[in-house]
């Protein structure tokens, strides 16, 4: 029998990489550099490669999974727009890629404590999607 925590753990990964994906999807347009759209590009392919993992674990275990807190992806919507309009740079948007990289890297490390009991492979999904976050946030430096 699946526990609590393991749905849980789950679900706020689910949350997490909607909410990355939608970040990156609101931002590749403005993107001007080929080699930093490259770099989303295939962050957001392996978010999707996870989501893929969540889902049918979340399936199995009966779960629809979670949706981004609207709050906060609507907050993250309007200051994405309004940096946008302020500056409409690669800079700009790196910094806001690395603010949300760190949020999310924050949120799943308080997670993975908080749900002590979750399974090994949901553990290890979320160290995955927190290696993501941590990587993505290296390689985007050189926009800074």
């Amino acid at each position: 029998m699946i526990n609590d925590d393991t749905i849980k753990l789950l679900r706020e990964c689910d949350s997490g990489i909607k909410m990355g994906v939608s970040s990156i999807d609101e931002v590749e347009n403005y993107v001007k550099d080929k080699n930093f759209l490259r770099l989303l590009d295939v962050c957001k392919d392996e978010h999707n490669e996870l989501k893929k993992e969540v889902l049918t674990l979340l399936e199995k275990y009966g779960d629809d999974g979670k949706d981004p807190n609207p709050m906060a992806k609507g907050m993250s919507w309007i200051k994405t727009n309004v940096m946008l309009v302020i500056n409409e740079s690669d800079e700009t948007i790196a910094d806001l890629m690395t603010d949300g990289c760190n949020m999310g890297v924050k949120s799943l490390n308080k997670y993975l404590n908080k749900y002590k009991a979750a399974d090994e492979v949901s553990k290890d999904i979320t160290k995955r999607l927190i290696n993501l976050e941590e990587k993505l946030a290296v390689d985007i430096r050189d926009f800074l």
